[in-house]
């Protein structure tokens, strides 16, 4: 089994991207922004089944209630994962407007 070398751009410090020239993306071309909206999205849902779940339960819809706790134990470890990211994210971004520049 080999190990694949990166394949990282290579960096010049003297050279700025200027307004007309196109800034290249390492990976997908996916931006921060659409990740972290996709991944919020994804939780919105997991807890929009969970609710539906439990309102199916109480109507009479569903009969194993194991479905039931699934769908809840889902939506609360993803609420958690969310919050532990949005955790860290905080404390990166005061960790850097601690910097001294």
């Amino acid at each position: 089994m080999g190990i694949a070398p990166l394949k990282l751009l290579p960096v010049n410090p003297l050279k700025t991207a200027s307004e007309n020239e196109a800034v290249p993306r390492v990976g997908g071309g996916n931006d921060f922004g659409k990740i972290l909206a996709d991944a919020l999205n994804d939780v919105n849902k997991v807890q929009q089944e969970a609710k539906q779940a439990t309102n199916n339960l109480a109507t009479g819809k569903i009969q194993d209630i194991s479905e039931v706790v699934i769908a809840s134990e889902k939506a609360t470890i993803a609420l958690q994962l969310t919050m532990q990211v949005r955790n860290k994210v905080v404390d990166a971004y005061q960790e850097i407007m601690r910097m001294q520049v």
